[in-house]
């Protein structure tokens, strides 16, 4: 039975970070990419422990094992991530209310795709930050047609596009 609940240890955090690996684009073929998608940021322990502890994490398991996760990422971490500095200073050109978090990346494990987990993970990040946040912000590297489909689909919207070096960026938002 898959459960959805916010990340309370380090083996959790290790888990997150194996799947992570598992969907980066240096571990898939072309065709994986395009028809299952990827995750883009690479991150490491100690990272992903400083943002759980000020936001924990969002995480499907199925028993102990994670299976899927949305990370949350505070403004705050605006400078921590450099291949994320681009998206937080083309928010920061935006006319829009500071209120929101960021999800860092969102992935489902492959066994487990099309079961519902990526809506429960964006619905549970929702309701666990509905009371502090009033929209949840992510980018999506335009190439990425799976995650765009997969976030409009539940409501996303299109806030801006921009461009670094040869990516093109979608930075898309959801009101709680």
């Amino acid at each position: 039975m898959i459960t959805f609940t916010k990340t309370s240890n380090t083996a959790e955090l290790k888990q997150i970070l194996a799947l992570q690996q598992q969907n980066l684009p240096k571990q898939l073929t072309k065709e994986e990419k395009k028809t299952q998608g990827f995750v883009t940021v690479e991150h490491d322990l100690e990272i992903l422990a400083k943002m759980h502890d000020l936001h924990p994490h969002i995480i499907a398991k199925d028993n102990d094992n994670v299976v899927g996760y949305a990370l949350s990422m505070s403004t705050s971490f605006k400078n921590e991530i450099p291949v994320l500095i681009p998206m937080f200073n083309e928010i920061d050109k935006l006319d829009i209310h500071p209120d929101f978090i960021v999800m860092g990346q969102v992935c489902v494990d492959k066994a487990y795709r099309g079961k519902g987990i990526f809506r429960g993970l964006y619905n549970t990040m929702a309701t666990t930050f509905s009371g502090q946040f009033t929209s949840i912000i992510t980018e999506i590297n335009a190439n990425n047609t799976r995650s765009l489909k997969a976030h409009e689909t539940i409501g996303f919207s299109d806030l801006c596009t921009y461009k670094t070096g040869q990516q093109l960026w979608k930075v898309v938002v959801m009101n709680i």
